[in-house]
């Protein structure tokens, strides 16, 4: 894991930026912000775009964290009851206004129809009656580490995670694949497409709230958008884990949602040589507020250990935001050219 703190000078001449950005933007859900987020991200502190540059070209970690944003917790408000209860103009604007500018040096910012109405940021917090679901927004099961999205063919090359508030000290879960050693007999099964990963709950339609954040997004649509979910998981379509180069290899995997009775001897003992082998090596990330993580979601898994939720206003709160360095692969799921929305 590779880290940047930011300094005074960095810090200052962000939040000059800041200023000129959120003067005329008050929503990152702005069309006009995100065509050009990539723009204005040229104008933060060159040393954290080198470091950015890097982690995306190099491929030398998993995980970065850039730290000394400052985050004052009384301005960004309570941490909210439900991700759905947003303010017409959010406390924390200027918080995601530079985790997207940070996130849109590695590539483009997406969003789902089936995630938290559409939205492009989500809000990472614990809601009431979801202590055991194995979602984000539970809280008393631990997220089992997993490749975000694994399902699905248009997942995201990285995963932004904002941390906003931690009093308890939660850890995100982490490891690399660059950690991990394998048999090579193991290393030539998980190339062959010889598994099935099935959609996560947070996709599902009982995940949904029922806002209607968007009017251009049709019930049609999301509808279709829904059953296509429901096909990926009744179709026992089979896929590698691994892909990419031999020696440096890509993986793709969530075993919490893998159906290993539909599998062959020889791809089970394949993938539990390899969930034994990331369990060996997995680490606890405690992200401090004003951290922002991006996770390589080709070449590392992340999860979270389970805590208990107080909802007294000041519980573990983070900022997420899917990345693609290819928005055009998703293209027949997406309304324009320019809209970062998958159905």
């Amino acid at each position: 894991m590779h880290r940047l703190e930011l300094s005074n000078k960095e810090i200052e001449d962000i939040q000059q930026l800041l200023n000129d950005i959120v003067a005329w933007c008050h929503s990152i859900e702005d069309a006009d912000f995100l065509r050009n987020a990539s723009v204005y991200a040229h104008e933060l502190p060159r040393r954290l775009r080198v470091f950015l540059n890097d982690f995306k070209l190099l491929e030398s970690t998993g995980m970065c964290i850039i730290s000394g944003y400052p985050i004052n917790g009384a301005k960004i408000g309570r941490t909210p009851t439900h991700w759905a209860a947003r303010p017409s103009i959010s406390p924390t604007i200027r918080e995601e206004v530079f985790f997207v500018l940070c996130g849109s040096l590695l590539g483009e910012i997406f969003g789902w129809s089936t995630q938290q109405d559409g939205h492009i940021i989500h809000d990472v917090l614990p809601i009431k009656g979801h202590e055991d679901k194995q979602i984000s927004s539970g809280s008393e099961q631990k997220i089992w580490w997993h490749t975000e999205d694994a399902f699905h063919p248009y997942r995201g090359d990285y995963i932004g995670l904002m941390c906003l508030r931690n009093p308890d000290k939660v850890a995100t879960t982490f490891a690399s694949i660059d950690m991990i050693q394998l048999d090579q007999k193991y290393v030539k099964v998980l190339y062959e497409p010889r598994f099935v990963i099935h959609p996560d709950e947070s996709h599902l339609e009982q995940a949904r709230s029922n806002m209607q954040i968007d009017p251009v997004n049709s019930n049609d649509l999301l509808r279709s958008a829904h059953e296509r979910i429901l096909q990926m998981n009744s179709k026992s379509h089979k896929v590698p884990i691994f892909f990419g180069d031999l020696q440096s290899p890509y993986l793709c995997l969530d075993p919490y949602f893998m159906d290993l009775l539909i599998i062959d001897d020889e791809a089970r003992c394949a993938l539990e040589a390899l969930i034994r082998s990331i369990d060996a090596k997995l680490s606890d990330i405690v992200l401090q507020p004003g951290d922002c993580c991006f996770i390589d979601n080709y070449r590392a898994v992340h999860g979270r250990n389970p805590f208990t939720a107080r909802y007294d206003g000041y519980d573990r709160w983070l900022k997420r935001l899917n990345i693609t360095r290819d928005l055009r692969k998703s293209r027949e799921l997406r309304l324009t050219g320019a809209s970062r929305v998958i159905f």
